[in-house]
């Protein structure tokens, strides 16, 4: 049996590995047989060295086989998953998937729950009165065949690996290793089953990678190496610069999908959400253009369509369907808090994570994966990038419970928000596309 030791020198040394060394590497992380500091010592040989594509290849496959592999067989036609690298009032899924799935996807999709500045789908999912997203895999699958879409969290038999080395990057100051961020994020949605993945990339503030050029490094390169596992993966890379909606918190979030699937609200949201939709649509072979797809979606989305697959969803998740017609059925906090601004000119810049962050001291995030969270609570931004606003005027509005930190969040947003004399550009929505 090969040793620890012996791998991580050789990637200490800069040398490539084996596949068998790799899959060594991936089973001794998911039965204990490599100690923690071993795995962290491979780890940080990695973010120095890098991998080669087939090296990457390889650690994505092996971290993918750790655990179970969902069998979606059963379901007709093409599986789409969609995939976001996190960031802040970013709704996307609740919009996207529903409309894909009403131009006749097959959207069997697994979520994670916000950790920090970034929001989970879960979190908002679990906001609506009812809604289940523990579904076995049975209930999954049947409810993917019936009405095209499941939206569901991800078991502890998929990817085990991950797991475990995401927690060691964490602390070992490896998160941004583009073979590891890659391999995480691939084995998982390999895992899942599905025959096409679409990446919406966070580039910005409010991102992991902070540059536009590291965020379409990322992309490019899971895209790249999802096409060599055989599976069909598109990326877009996507702005953060500011809150992508203007709600921020769980049923706020869930108010702003259904608003957008309503035809209420035009704006960012729907415009990434459309995209990315797109993408799903096309990567499941049911639009040959991305524009052919966008036509669709948006004959989908003015017929209400959209909205009712997000109805059917809830329905058969156990939630209760009526908060698509009656948003007020959702969590409400019990005081609403404006925040003035300093100064007036224009809007020039904000730092989405501490906007986040201010989320989760009202209650809306966790620190901890154990803490439990407020659904009713959260930010609605009243101004964004490039808009005009006065001395006093508003820029946000906290939504406040009796446990909210309003101070910690009210000291965090008047850092988060920058005005400047003239007009700044404004980023670019969408900064890349890549296929």
């Amino acid at each position: 049996m090969m040793r620890a030791t012996e791998i991580i020198m050789k990637k200490r040394l800069g040398q490539e590995l084996t596949t068998e060394e790799i899959y060594t590497f991936v089973v001794g992380a998911t039965n204990g047989s490599f100690e923690d500091y071993q795995l962290s010592a491979l780890l940080m040989a990695i973010c120095l060295n890098g991998m080669t594509d087939r090296e990457t290849v390889d650690l994505t496959m092996a971290m993918a086989y750790s655990g179970s592999i969902l069998d979606l067989s059963a379901i007709p036609g093409a599986k789409v998953d969609k995939h976001s690298t996190g960031g802040v009032g970013d709704t996307t899924t609740l919009i996207a998937a529903p409309l894909a799935a009403a131009c006749g996807a097959k959207v069997a999709k697994m979520s994670g729950r916000g950790l920090g500045f970034t929001g989970g789908t879960l979190d908002k999912l679990e906001s609506i009165p009812g809604m289940r997203i523990d579904l076995s895999k049975e209930r999954f699958i049947q409810q993917v065949k019936e009405i095209g879409i499941a939206v569901i969290g991800q078991t502890a038999e998929l990817a085990p690996a991950d797991k475990t080395l995401y927690a060691l990057r964490d602390v070992t100051a490896t998160v941004d290793s583009l073979p590891l961020v890659t391999s995480s994020i691939l084995s998982k949605k390999i895992a899942a089953g599905c025959d096409a993945v679409v990446l919406d990339v966070k580039t910005g503030t409010g991102a992991v990678m902070p540059t536009a050029e590291l965020s379409v490094k990322l992309a490019e390169t899971m895209v790249r190496i999802g096409s060599l596992t055989g599976r069909r993966f598109s990326a877009l890379v996507t702005d953060m610069n500011q809150p992508l909606g203007l709600y921020v918190g769980n049923a706020l979030e869930v108010k702003e999908a259904v608003d957008a699937l309503s035809g209420r609200a035009e704006g960012p949201l729907l415009d990434v959400s459309l995209q990315l939709a797109a993408q799903m649509i096309r990567t499941s072979g049911l639009a040959a253009t991305t524009q052919e797809a966008l036509v669709r979606l948006r004959a989908k989305l003015d017929s209400g369509e959209g909205l009712k697959k997000l109805a059917e969803m809830i329905k058969a998740q156990g939630g209760d369907p009526r908060v698509t017609q009656d948003t007020g059925l959702l969590p409400q906090a019990e005081k609403i808090i404006p925040l003035p601004a300093a100064e007036g000119g224009f809007v020039a810049a904000m730092k989405t994570s501490d906007i986040g962050y201010a989320a989760q001291a009202l209650g809306a995030g966790r620190v901890k994966k154990t803490d439990n969270i407020d659904p009713a609570v959260g930010l609605v931004m009243k101004k964004r990038l490039g808009e005009p606003i006065e001395k006093g005027e508003p820029w946000c509005e906290l939504h406040v419970n009796p446990g909210s930190d309003v101070e910690e969040a009210t000291r965090m947003l008047e850092s988060a928000l920058a005005v400047s004399r003239e007009p700044a550009p404004v980023p670019s929505l969408v900064h890349a596309v890549i296929e």
